[in-house]
């Protein structure tokens, strides 16, 4: 994957389509990660956009779930995957209620998380 000066815009269909799948966690905080969409949830990341790729955060089951279905580990960076997320695959994103279904399982795990503190400034 390239570094975050190469990163290329989402594609619209898919920029669309997560805002769409939001309406349905209305207690999700939007904001951007990356420079991408992305749904918080106590102030922990639970899925996002990145270049091409939807990602979500999962318990370590449902993360093995996924790679069997296809999803890989997510990289914003090469060499560097991000544990406890992964990218959906095509066949996912293609289908709104299995989409809907790992958008649930990553909400459910985001829900058991402790709340993150804020960052402190300097």
């Amino acid at each position: 994957m390239a570094d975050s000066g190469s990163w290329t815009k989402s594609p619209a269909e898919l920029a669309e389509a997560f805002a769409a799948a939001m309406a349905a966690f209305p207690e999700a905080q939007q904001r951007k990660m990356f420079g991408y969409p992305a749904a918080f949830l106590n102030g922990n990341m639970v899925t996002g956009l990145h270049q091409s790729n939807w990602v979500v955060r999962l318990a370590p089951p449902d993360l093995e779930a996924l790679r069997a279905e296809g999803g890989r580990p997510f990289e914003p960076m090469a060499g560097r995957p991000m544990t406890g997320f992964a990218t959906l695959p095509a066949a996912v994103l293609s289908d709104p209620k299995t989409l809907h279904t790992w958008l649930q399982r990553a909400y459910r795990h985001a829900a058991a998380m402790p709340p993150k503190e804020p960052a402190r400034r300097r």
